[in-house]
């Protein structure tokens, strides 16, 4: 049974909190947040202990795996502390994402975690899907062959007006992810944006973006379109197939160069996703299953590096934005660069 700690406790912590407590092989032995009652309700929920100080909650609880919900400027300012805390107590951590918005702190999280050879991970829950276990087991077995385009779709709703990339930071640590996951590593980015009417921060971008494989790829994105409808389309195409994801979980198909029978898949209404939240569920256990697995922390799926990678990707798509649309070298984020 692993003792679990979670550090923030607002909408997203408590997300975070019921899917651990769901977990037959979890206990949750704390909640830890700046404001009192919102962490004693919490703890009084679900039988665990209330915490504003997460030092002494470090010191007085046996905790396995400290799950960090903070948030912050740009959903990613209050993560690095509690983040570097946990590390250097030893604790396998979760952070919410972004890794961090400050792509400093986020290269310094790594490091460190590297350095203490702790299991670090992100709540990059996106990939923590059937359609996209399946995606990647044809890509594995060769069905798309080599692969030659990527197109992402990633768009929702947001008013906030915070920060000039907060769209960026926030939401694309997501889509970016997605595309690492099936294509690896992004050489290259290009990007452009545009502000909807009445707004000031670039709340729509369109990056282009090149593979280290050599592969191509596109990124739409935006913070003004409606959550009411589907929210994220993903296509991967190789010389022999490809498929399309639509809206996360929902439809996967598979078109072979070679045949005119399809692959489709659907998400059933009786065994498959039930709502968005679950893939927050999909993600948190298997970092439990991971943990309980003994995988090596450099062995972790959505981990701490890939989170930093993909931070690397929408950094250069801001430096491209900021040059006028310059195509931009993203910095590579190898163990040994790391280290």
């Amino acid at each position: 049974m692993l003792k679990v700690a979670v550090v923030g406790v607002g909408n997203i912590g408590k997300i975070h909190c019921r899917y651990y407590n769901e977990n037959p092989n979890v206990e949750l032995v704390a909640a830890c947040d700046l404001i009192e009652e919102r962490a004693q309700t919490i703890a009084d929920h679900y039988g665990a202990q209330a915490y504003q100080d997460m030092g002494t909650m470090l010191e007085n609880e046996e905790v396995d795996i400290v799950s960090i919900a903070t948030a912050g400027k740009e959903n990613g300012s209050d993560h690095y502390r509690p983040a570097v805390m946990a590390i250097e107590a030893g604790k396998d951590v979760l952070v919410e994402k972004p890794i961090s918005n400050n792509i400093e702190e986020a290269r310094s999280m790594v490091r460190l975690a590297a350095k203490n050879n702790v299991r670090l991970v992100s709540n990059l829950n996106h990939r923590f899907v059937p359609a996209a276990y399946k995606g990647k087991e044809l890509i594995e077995k060769g069905d798309l062959g080599t692969l030659l385009f990527l197109n992402m779709k990633l768009t929702i709703q947001n008013p906030n007006e915070t920060s000039p990339w907060f769209h960026l930071r926030a939401l694309h640590p997501h889509s970016v992810d997605v595309m690492r996951y099936f294509a690896g590593d992004i050489k290259r980015v290009q990007a452009f944006m545009t502000k909807a009417p009445g707004r000031s921060i670039w709340s729509t971008a369109s990056i282009n973006l090149e593979f280290a494989s050599g592969a191509v790829g596109h990124l739409t994105g935006s913070y003004d379109m409606a959550g009411r409808h589907p929210i994220e389309y993903c296509e991967v195409a190789g010389n022999r197939g490809r498929f399309v994801i639509d809206n996360v979980y929902e439809n996967f198909t598979f078109y072979p160069h070679d045949s005119d029978e399809l692959l489709v898949l659907r998400n059933s209404i009786m065994t498959g996703v039930g709502s968005f939240q679950e893939t927050f569920k999909n993600r948190l256990d298997h970092f439990v299953k991971q943990v309980q697995d003994g995988v090596e922390p450099d062995e972790m799926e959505a981990s701490g590096a890939h989170a930093l990678a993909g931070q690397e990707v929408i950094e250069a798509a801001i430096q491209s934005q900021m040059a006028n649309g310059a195509v931009i070298e993203v910095p590579k984020t190898d163990k040994e660069i790391l280290l």
